[in-house]
């Protein structure tokens, strides 16, 4: 086998990350659609519905990539989002905007393992895969870049013009389409190949084979199961945060490009850490990250429900996010073997959309019956009985270790 093949997937999954991250619309859809009447409800609604279409849809689309290819699945994710952000711009009804937030969640579903796995297999293939925290940090970083850059611009555009900040968002998305056709496919052994000539029974079948090989895979091996639901638990937590605080500045006063700024800090704070995370790891250790991040997410939690100063504890939080993403990524792709690293990444996300489903409708019910600051303090009151289980869990496990 000749060695890196693979190496222009780096430089390529760099600008597809950038380019699929530059969503002018991520910090003003709610606004957005508040100013089409929609109420906190049914914006609640909405999410609850991306996140079961999510919940619903991430192993089949996982095995799609395993089946399929992770450049094909990548691909049609950005088809898929391009659709929904037509539909979200111009559904003037609640059923058309289900559909539309149907449609970005499959969008959300194809990238989410088969951007991972393109990548660490790439590296694997290439026997390098010692560098994938390196490469992850800096592929958080042009994601965090590409944040900083969508709030900034996009908080401006829809001061201006909200169709400005939609069309440009499809514009990078059809960039990055084009950018995903020159990726190469990295030739691993699948556990289920799937006969083009076949019918809709054998690609169900070859789905229950990823899945039910994804199973067996989680069974030998609590501990990705465990570090699955703890974190996706945390970023959860921060994603309530990230939408709701929306309207609840809105509703302080703010403009849409005073909240793009306060955004872009933390994008920012979160690249920073990020591309600095393999020095972090040696520094505090991986069980340092897995005690530090949770105090972290109290610490902005509460903050931000009671404190005047909400905008400065959510820019910290990007310290969270900036550690926690590329360390949780490097440490489940080691455990995850190839031929199912797609199909279990999505149990991944999976874990977080049910997460999702259960809390993002009750923080909108909360804030509309009450106020948002009180939807943020039971918020905080969850995540505190949350952690306070995950750290006595934790120092039961360091004990029978010893």
């Amino acid at each position: 086998m000749s060695q890196k093949r693979y190496t222009r997937n780096i430089g390529l999954s760099y600008a597809f990350t950038t380019l699929m991250n530059l969503s002018f619309t991520h910090g003003i859809w709610m606004i957005f659609l508040a100013s089409r009447g929609f109420s906190l409800l049914q914006l609640g609604a909405l999410e609850a519905i991306f996140h079961v279409t999510s919940f619903l849809m991430e192993v089949p689309t996982g095995s799609v990539a395993d089946i399929w290819g992770r450049k094909a699945s990548r691909i049609a994710g950005r088809i898929s989002f391009s659709l929904s952000l037509v539909l979200m711009y111009f559904g003037s009804s609640f059923p058309v905007q289900i559909l539309s937030f149907i449609f970005s969640a499959l969008g959300y579903n194809l990238e989410s393992g088969a951007g991972e796995a393109l990548l660490f297999d790439s590296l694997l293939l290439d026997r390098a895969e010692e560098r994938y925290l390196q490469i992850k940090g800096k592929d958080e970083l042009f994601y965090q870049v590409s944040n900083i850059l969508s709030f900034l611009l996009g908080g401006y555009l829809a001061s201006c013009n909200y169709l400005f900040a939609f069309g440009l968002t499809i514009l990078t998305n059809i960039l990055a389409f084009t950018v995903a056709l020159f990726f190469r496919e990295p030739a691993i052994e699948r556990t289920q190949r799937l006969v083009l000539s076949g019918y809709g029974a054998r690609i169900l079948a070859s789905i229950a084979a990823q899945i039910q090989g994804s199973l067996a895979t989680v069974r030998k091996s609590p501990s990705i199961a465990y570090l699955i639901i703890f974190s996706e638990s945390l970023f959860a937590f921060m994603i309530c945060l990230f939408f709701y605080l929306q309207n609840h500045w809105t509703n302080l006063g703010f403009t849409p490009t005073d909240i793009g700024v306060v955004f872009s800090l933390h994008a920012a704070l979160a690249a920073l850490v990020s591309v600095n995370a393999q020095r972090l790891e040696r520094l505090l250790t991986q069980t340092g990250i897995l005690v530090i991040c949770p105090l972290l997410l109290l610490c902005t939690l509460w903050g931000v429900a009671l404190s005047p100063y909400s905008r400065s504890f959510y820019v910290f939080s990007g310290v969270l996010e900036g550690l926690l993403a590329p360390t949780i990524s490097t440490y489940l792709n080691h455990l995850i073997p190839s031929s199912l690293r797609s199909t279990i990444l999505s149990f991944q996300s999976m874990v977080y959309s049910l997460f999702m489903i259960l809390i993002f409708p009750i923080v909108g019910y909360i804030g509309s019956v009450a106020s948002l600051p009180f939807a943020f303090t039971l918020l905080a009151v969850f995540a505190s009985l949350l952690t306070a289980s995950y750290l006595v869990q934790l120092a039961r496990q360091k004990r029978k270790r010893r």
